[in-house]
Formats: C-alpha cells, structure tokens, sequence
C-alpha cells in the first residue's frame, strides 16, 4: 500500500475522489442534508489539516480515503511502511 500526497493529484483527480469517496460513505450529517459540494469541501480540508490520508493498494489496484488513526493502525500491523508519509 503507497500514501498518496493529495498535492500531487491535479485538481479534477482530487475532486473526483473525493466525490466517490463521499458518494461511496453514504455518510448520514444528521437533521441538515449537506450538498455534495459541502461534503468534497469538508473531506478536501480534513486532507489539508492531515487528519486524513489517500492510500493505494497495490494488491486491489484501488485508491481510498482513512483517517490518519486508521493509517497509524495499518504502520503498526506492518501492512504500510511508515517511512512513507
């Protein structure tokens, strides 16, 4: 698995993943129904706050969305090298 630096991907990249991202959660945000733009703008700035990360995988040629609690979890079970980010 490889850490993707989100400054690296071009700006329609970066948004289309983020939407499937988005799309793919199904995330419920309670009473208030969130536009989908809202949602990329808020995914977008967690990235930029690093409190999430982009991970590709090799084995399943796919690209996803975790957390960085979920990334450190991945270093400590040995399945990402943590020199990568």
């Amino acid at each position: 698995m490889l850490l993707i630096p989100y400054q690296e991907l071009s700006a329609d990249t970066l948004d289309g993943l983020i939407e499937a991202f988005v799309l793919r959660e199904g995330t419920e945000y309670g009473e208030q129904d969130i536009s989908l733009s809202d949602k990329v703008a808020q995914v977008k700035h967690q990235l930029q706050a690093d409190q999430l990360v982009i991970l590709y995988s090799e084995l399943h040629e796919s690209v996803d969305i975790i957390t960085r609690q979920q990334w450190r979890q991945l270093v400590k079970q040995g399945e990402i090298e943590s020199d990568q980010f």
